[in-house]
């Protein structure tokens, strides 16, 4: 904000103003927009001689507030109402993203030199205004002062390499090993699918099942390996009609590769149970905690699951084929257990009453399970399987290869929520998804963005909640939104400087934080 050849005191006048009762008022003024505003009263003439002489110390009083530079105290309202008048939305900037979350980048250690500062700008505004990349066109505006053009971001993206990817993943996985005490004892693994907008499939997005329901979009699906409280340590890309049970021992042999650590327990949903995996996990003598699917064991091993008498007291185990399968149960489960095969049969029997059921629909996919052929054309539904099932209400099986106690496997398999919720931060406040590339490279680029934008994020969350700030992630975010910077110009010197506004009791803790 320019204050200084059109400031109060260098645009100030002698002001002469005649009353009706034939004396003159001289006063001091000055513009503000086409009107003349009164700053000061000089005094009354009443004679040619009371004129000439008021005027005079009006000139003089300028010279002397030209000067001093500045204004007594009496008239500091009109000094700042000047000032303020002369404030535009260009003289401020939103800096809070630069304060706090730019300082937790470079303490992960994320590169800042040269072309990837660009990086850096990309990684920030995920957290603080995530979107399209027209979004981070008006992002760079208001947080960095930085102008480019959308082709000019699309063509930073084709050019990060393969190098700061690899980057990127390195600094990653040494800073979560050193947050939790140099040693990963335990590996969690899940996948999600990612979606794209507006675009034909090729060798990489294609279409499969999507998590989001979006089965119509082609997808591409991510694996991601986070350690305890959902420390980010790797992720991967695959095809989007890739099955999940294959993406485990390729993206284990690459972490593996990658990093020069001992062969960690291995954390999974039942997704990933398959006799193949469980056989190469064995042979790579990988431990491992998998969801069990105890309904579609044999019958032998049902009828003896079943007959463990397992209750709230504690779980219980068997062995088959060199495998551990722990069975737990909980009141609480089967209640939702039974809700939900119940609100299924409804929805089986409505489609049976509307004769919107076929002989393709009798299948063991979900409650579909239920249905039976009754001759040669009525279908129906076999109540005494629904009945039956109700034995399953509220117990949940666990395979194991590992010496843990069962207690402990349980234990360990109840992190997997760590997993979910990244992949709810992923989506919901980073905006991962939809994608809106089409180039394999810029696909590679986002996916590498976003990752790095939830490092920063679960840092973030670390450092607010050892600080006791009582404050959540997304809170601090709304309060960092709002940190605002203005620049201005001196009017003697010229010197240019910048003032953080006053911060509020929120703000003022969240900046603490980073002295």
């Amino acid at each position: 904000m320019q204050f200084g050849s059109r400031g109060l005191f260098l645009g100030m006048f002698v002001r002469r103003n005649k009353n009706r009762s034939g004396s003159v008022s001289i006063q001091l003024a000055f513009k503000e927009g086409r009107r003349n505003k009164v700053f000061k009263t000089v005094g009354i003439a009443h004679t040619q001689r009371e004129e000439e002489l008021l005027i005079r110390l009006a000139n003089n009083e300028i010279d002397r507030l030209k000067s001093v530079g500045n204004l007594f105290a009496e008239h500091d309202d009109l000094v700042v109402e000047n000032f303020v008048s002369g404030i535009g939305n260009s003289d401020l900037r939103h800096v809070g993203s630069q304060l706090i979350l730019a300082k937790i980048y470079q303490k992960v250690g994320y590169p800042t030199d040269g072309s990837r500062d660009l990086f850096k700008h990309l990684v920030l505004s995920r957290l603080i205004s995530p979107g399209s990349k027209l979004k981070l066109v008006d992002y760079l505006k208001k947080h960095a002062k930085i102008s480019v053009s959308v082709h000019t971001i699309y063509r930073f993206l084709d050019h990060i390499t393969d190098q700061l990817k690899s980057d990127i993943e390195q600094i990653t996985f040494a800073y979560t090993q050193k947050i939790v005490g140099n040693s990963i004892g335990v590996l969690f693994y899940d996948m999600t699918t990612l979606y794209f907008e507006a675009s034909e499939p090729d060798e990489l997005r294609m279409l499969g099942f999507n998590k989001d329901g979006k089965h119509q979009h082609p997808q591409i699906f991510i694996g991601l390996l986070i350690t305890h409280f959902g420390y980010p340590l790797g992720y991967d890309i695959f095809e989007g009609n890739i099955s999940e049970s294959h993406t485990l021992l390729p993206m284990l042999e690459k972490f593996q590769r990658r990093f020069a650590i001992d062969k960690p327990v291995i954390v999974a949903d039942s997704a990933l149970l398959s006799k193949n995996n469980l056989h190469e996990l064995r042979k790579a003598n990988y431990t491992y905690i998998l969801g069990g699917r105890i309904r579609n064991e044999s019958a032998e091993i049902k009828q003896k699951i079943l007959g463990l008498q397992v209750d709230e007291s504690g779980p219980k185990h068997l062995y088959n084929k060199g495998k551990r399968i722990v069975v737990s149960y909980s009141a609480k489960r089967a209640k939702k257990d039974r809700h939900n095969r119940e609100k299924g049969l409804k929805r089986l029997e409505k489609k049976v009453r509307n004769k919107k059921v076929t002989k393709g629909h009798i299948n063991n996919r979900g409650y579909n399970k239920y249905l039976t052929l009754q001759g040669d054309a009525r279908i129906d539904i076999d109540y005494k399987k629904f009945n039956a099932d109700q034995v399953w209400d509220g117990l949940k099986g666990y395979v194991t290869n590992t010496k843990l106690s069962d207690r402990e496997v349980i234990a360990q398999y109840g992190h997997l929520w760590q997993i979910e919720k990244a992949f709810r931060i992923s989506k919901t406040d980073l905006q991962i998804r939809p994608i809106y590339h089409r180039i394999r490279t810029r696909i590679d680029a986002h996916i590498c963005i976003c990752f790095a934008a939830y490092m920063i994020y679960k840092e973030f969350e670390r450092i607010l909640k050892i600080n006791n700030t009582g404050f959540s992630v997304e809170k601090a975010l709304d309060e960092i939104r709002h940190m605002q910077e203005l620049t201005y110009t001196l009017p003697k010197s010229g010197e240019i400087k910048t003032q953080l506004l006053n911060p509020n009791p929120s703000q003022e803790k969240l900046l603490n934080l980073m002295i």
